[in-house]
């Protein structure tokens, strides 16, 4: 799966989770659904999807006292504008739809830049409930304030009212002013007999991937957080072999950006659902086996997601001691808080790791006067209780409509993973 493909095309959390159905379709694996029962197939691939999050696991050739957990977890949403479900409005001679901020993106980032639009359409078809991805082929923009009109900004700042500033211009107003409602635009992309009922659409940055710097070492893209991470995770176990005796999973999570407490979420039942049931198969008609919380207590996670690089204009935010840079290496990122689940037997086990993979390690800690963010990796260690590390590959502009890190740290990460999983 060629990464910038795979950047370009994963335009919101539906369409990322379509792009790694697909590649894993493609490299065998079969999708299952809960209620289709249990995989027993010693060293088959299976992938569980659930809305916008996706769990790929390839079962190891024999199941026994020996065996443990592998896995590898990520998410598929990005900080985003997401339009709102009455968005028409109408100011100046101009039809907009009114956006609803989405996680934490960086605000001013989203004006003046050509917007997509893409998320997914739910229509009713016979009495159903059916459901359809979306990506428009237009192009929509935020308009920042003309300098002439707002003196001070390059003074005092970009200062965005997200409740005022974020509504996109998509079209012109007719002769008497009146607005073209957007959702039915959004019929137009249904066929014949299907009937628009909801949408959950967003806008996203329309600029393709690139690579950047003078020796192209940099990758420049929208939505870097986190689909470095599923890529990484999604081309390192389909490149994998099953183990002889351990379970290696690849789960990537929606809703990261807005606390993780959803059904597709990482505080949510997808993944021990997931786990039990095959963990059962694999188990049915025995006597004496081990239940899953013991394995899972004998397992282990990498916690896949963005890290924070030092700014080369402000090496200041940084703890001078814990200042990862871009083609340094992948992160291991710990905080005595806990935001992240790193601990110093989980960071150990990582050293061992990136030393057989040859993979440089960089450390992050966060000042103690700045708050610490956090991923999903403590959300899953505490509820299934596996030993976990939180890792990334480092990165500058987090979270704004356009971020930057090194294209050797991701090729880092795929190696890493790809070890972890050998």
């Amino acid at each position: 799966m060629e990464f910038f493909d795979f950047l370009n095309g994963s335009v919101s959390p539906w369409h990322t989770v379509e792009c790694l159905r697909r590649e894993f379709a493609s490299a065998g694996f079969r999708e299952l659904r809960m209620s289709d029962g249990a995989p027993v197939e010693p060293g088959a691939a299976y992938m569980f999807v659930r809305g916008a999050a996706l769990v790929a696991l390839r079962m190891p050739l024999q199941v026994n006292e020996k065996s443990r957990f592998r896995l590898a977890l990520a998410h598929t949403d990005f900080p985003a504008l997401k339009i709102s479900p009455n968005p028409d409005r109408t100011a100046s001679g101009a039809c907009t739809l009114h956006a609803e901020v989405y996680g934490s993106p960086i605000y001013s980032t989203w004006l003046d830049r050509d917007l997509g639009y893409a998320g997914l359409l739910a229509f009713e078809k016979d009495g159903s409930v059916q459901t359809k991805l979306v990506r428009g082929n237009k192009l929509f923009r935020i308009p920042s304030l003309a300098v002439h009109l707002n003196r001070g900004v390059n003074q005092d700042g970009t200062k965005v009212d997200p409740q005022a500033d974020f509504n996109a211009l998509w079209q012109s107003a007719t002769a008497d002013g009146k607005a073209s409602a957007f959702a039915a635009a959004l019929q137009g992309e249904l066929g014949t007999g299907e009937r628009l009922l909801d949408f959950d659409v967003q806008l996203f940055d329309a600029q393709p991937a690139a690579h950047g710097g003078f020796n192209d070492e940099w990758i420049y893209s929208g939505r870097l957080d986190n689909l470095g991470s599923c890529h990484a995770a999604a081309q390192a176990l389909i490149g994998s072999e099953a183990c002889a005796n351990d379970f290696c999973v690849a789960c990537f999570y929606n809703n990261e950006e807005v606390g993780s407490e959803t059904r597709e979420g990482a505080g949510g039942n997808l993944l021990r659902s997931v786990l039990e049931t095959v963990w059962n198969a694999a188990n049915a008609g025995k006597t004496g086996f081990v239940s899953l919380s013991a394995i899972l207590e004998e397992s282990f996670a990498l916690s896949v997601d963005a890290a924070h690089a030092v700014h080369p204009n402000h090496p200041e935010k940084h703890d001078a001691n814990h200042s990862p840079v871009l083609g340094g290496g992948i992160v291991l990122k710990t905080n005595a808080q806990k935001r992240y689940a790193s601990e110093a037997v989980s960071a150990a086990r990582l050293r061992l790791l990136c030393e057989k993979a040859g993979v440089a390690l960089q450390t992050f800690v966060m000042r103690n006067d700045m708050p610490c963010g956090s991923t999903v990796g403590p959300s899953v260690s505490s509820a299934l209780g596996i030993p976990t590390v939180d890792i990334g590959e480092p990165m500058l502009s987090m979270h704004s409509i356009r971020e930057m890190t090194a294209a050797s740290d991701h090729e880092g990460m795929v190696r890493l993973l790809a070890e972890f999983f050998r």
